[in-house]
C-alpha cells in the first residue's frame, strides 16, 4: 500500500494532517463451514489490507472519501441512516454501533484506501470495519478492547450491511500476529496460535473470478442441512448435542443408514473438518508442511463431494495441482461456488507455476486468472 498517497489525498482535501491505521484481511488455511456449527477454524492476517487516514473535525458530521472508487459522502452523527452508497453502510453501521453502547464519536474526515480483491473471499468488509474501529477507538479514547472492536464490526455487518457473517473475519483481522495462524474455537471463543512455518514456501492465492448465484441460497440449506442432523443425533438418545461440535468420528459414523443420505454427508464432513484443523495444529507445531498441505487436498474433497459447495472452477484449480511436486497443498477457501484457492507453494519455481496453471485455466474456463501471493502479518492497528 502507497501510505503517503493517502497522506497525500487527505491533505489535499482537508488540509490538516492525519492519523493512520489500517486493518487486514485473512486467509482461512482450513476449517470450512465449520464456524456455524460451533467447531474450530485456523485463519491468519495478510498483508492485503484497507487503511484510513483520519482526523476530527470539530462538527457533528463525518465527511469520507474511498480513494479506490473516487467517490464521498457525508454521515450525520445526528441522524444515521443508510447511505445509498454501499460502502459507507460499513462505516455507519459501526459508529452506529458505538452510539448504541453510549460510545459517541464527534465528526471526522477520513480518507480511505485498500489492497484487498473485493469478491475474493479475503475479508474486505471485517477490515474496512475494523480499520474503522480502531481508528476511532484511538482518536476518542473509547476504552475498547480488540474483541469489543471485532463484536462491534459484526454488529454492524449484520445490522447495517445485512450480512448475518460469523466472528471468524472480524477476530482474523484484530487477533492477527505475524507469522502465525490462529485457531479460533467457535463455540468458546479462545484463541490459540501456531507458528507458520514459510521458509522456501509461500501462500498463493488463485482467484477463479467468478460468482455463482447459488452461493447465498446454498449457504443457508447447509446450514439448515447440518440443523436437521443435529435434531436425528439428539432424538436418538444424544441429548448432550446442541452443535456438531460436539459429534465425534464414532458418533456420526451411527447414522450412516439412520439419515438422510444428503444430510448425512453435510453433518460428516463437519465432523472430520473439525478433527482435520485439530490435526492440522499438531502438524504446524511440528513443522511437518507436507501433512499438512494433505489435509488441505482432503479439506477440498470433503467441501466438492459431501458439502457440495465447489463448482467448475474451484475443482480445476485443485486437480490441476496434484501432480506437481512444488505444491504442497490446495484448496477451496470460503462459502465456496467461486472466490479463491489457497495454495501453499514451494518458491523455488514459483514464478513458471503461476504462469503454466494461468495458461491453463485461461484454456479451460475461457477467463483470465487472477493470481497473487500473500504473507502472514500483524492484526489491526495504528500506523507509525
Amino acid at each position: 500500500m502507497d501510505y503517503q498517497a493517502i497522506i497525500s489525498q487527505f491533505e489535499k482535501l482537508y488540509k490538516k494532517e492525519p492519523k493512520l491505521f489500517r486493518a487486514p484481511g485473512r486467509i482461512n488455511l482450513i476449517g470450512e463451514h465449520t464456524d456455524y456449527n460451533n467447531g474450530f477454524v485456523l485463519p491468519a492476517a495478510i498483508d492485503r489490507e484497507i487503511v484510513y487516514a483520519i482526523a476530527p473535525n470539530q462538527s457533528d458530521i463525518c465527511r469520507v472519501y474511498a480513494m479506490d472508487l473516487g467517490e464521498e459522502d457525508e454521515i450525520y452523527l445526528n441522524s444515521l441512516k443508510e447511505s445509498e452508497k454501499r460502502w459507507n453502510n460499513y462505516l455507519i453501521g459501526v459508529i452506529a454501533v458505538l452510539a448504541d453502547k453510549g460510545l459517541k464519536v464527534s465528526g471526522f474526515d477520513c480518507v480511505f484506501a485498500g489492497s484487498i480483491p473485493i469478491g475474493g473471499g479475503l475479508s474486505s468488509s471485517a477490515a474496512l470495519e475494523c480499520g474503522l474501529g480502531v481508528a476511532l477507538n484511538e482518536l476518542y479514547g473509547l476504552g475498547l478492547n480488540k474483541r469489543d472492536i471485532a463484536f462491534t464490526a459484526q454488529k454492524a455487518e449484520h445490522e447495517f450491511a445485512g450480512v448475518k457473517c460469523g466472528i471468524m473475519d472480524q477476530f482474523s483481522s484484530m487477533f492477527g500476529e505475524l507469522g502465525k495462524v490462529f485457531r479460533l474455537d467457535c463455540q468458546t471463543l479462545d484463541i490459540q496460535y501456531f507458528p507458520f512455518k514459510q521458509e522456501g514456501l509461500k501462500i498463493l492465492l488463485c482467484d477463479t473470478g467468478v460468482t455463482h448465484s447459488l452461493a447465498s441460497s446454498e449457504y443457508n440449506k447447509r446450514r439448515h442441512e447440518c440443523e436437521a442432523g443435529v435434531e436425528v443425533i439428539k432424538k436418538a438418545g444424544y441429548s448432550d448435542v446442541k452443535t456438531l461440535r460436539d459429534v465425534s468420528l464414532e458418533v456420526i459414523a451411527e447414522f450412516e443408514s439412520k439419515m438422510d443420505s444428503v444430510v448425512y454427508y453435510r453433518c460428516s464432513y463437519v465432523v472430520e473438518e473439525n478433527n482435520r484443523v485439530l490435526e492440522a495444529c499438531k502438524m504446524l507445531e511440528a513443522g511437518d508442511m507436507e501433512a499438512f498441505g494433505k489435509l488441505m487436498y482432503q479439506s477440498h474433497e470433503g467441501l466438492s463431494k459431501k458439502y457440495e459447495v465447489s463448482c467448475k472452477e474451484l475443482d480445476f484449480l485443485v486437480e490441476y495441482t496434484l501432480d506437481k511436486d512444488n505444491i504442497l497443498g490446495s484448496r477451496m477457501m470460503g462459502g465456496g461456488f467461486g472466490g479463491c484457492t489457497i495454495n501453499i507453494v514451494k518458491e523455488e519455481g514459483l514464478d513458471e507455476y503461476v504462469e503454466k496453471i494461468s495458461e491453463a485455466y485461461k484454456a479451460e474456463i475461457g477467463i483470465p486468472l487472477k493470481t497473487f501471493i500473500t504473507d502472514i502479518v500483524d492484526g489491526a492497528g495504528i500506523v507509525d
